[in-house]
């Protein structure tokens, strides 16, 4: 009889443990080492560590005659952002840096973070770069990108008749 196949939680394809498993003392050590990263990295908020908690959140909105990308950007400076453009992919690249420092008698506290992250975008279309704008205001970063002339819509009011 398979033991494995009454336990309803384990599916088929995971093997029961052996029992020298819990008591090899590698395994143990590995199975605490991988509890107490978990539980590090669990306490930082999950990911901090990893490369999608610097990926700014993007809006594209569109109109008649521009593409209008935002991007969540808060506590950066301008200077630590980059903007570029090759063919129809507008990218995105940016540091942030912070650094807290606490200073109490004989304790010195510094706790620092960093990271850099990246975001490309495909546009429906080819742009001349020198024709993109860029400003960056209160943690928003807004990009302008005007559409090529033929694919500028003109809006035209349809009159509405009562039946």
């Amino acid at each position: 009889m398979n033991w494995g196949s009454l336990i309803p939680w384990r599916s088929k394809s995971q093997p029961l443990p052996q029992r020298d498993d819990f008591l090899d003392p590698i395994l143990s050590l590995r199975r605490e080492i991988d509890r107490m990263f978990d539980e590090i990295f669990d306490g930082f908020g999950g990911s901090v560590f990893r490369s999608t908690s610097l990926r700014p959140a993007i809006d594209m909105t569109e109109n008649e005659k521009e593409l209008v990308i935002s991007a969540d950007l808060p506590g950066l400076d301008e200077k630590d952002l980059e903007v570029s453009l090759a063919g129809d992919v507008l990218t995105i690249k940016g540091e942030k840096k912070a650094e807290h420092e606490e200073r109490n008698g004989g304790h010195y506290y510094v706790e620092r973070r960093f990271g850099s992250f990246s975001r490309s975008v495909r546009l429906p279309f080819e742009v001349d770069d020198q024709q993109v704008e860029a400003t960056y205001d209160k943690g928003v970063l807004t990009i302008r990108v005007p559409k090529p002339a033929e694919l500028q819509k003109s809006v035209r009011r349809i009159p509405i008749k009562a039946a």
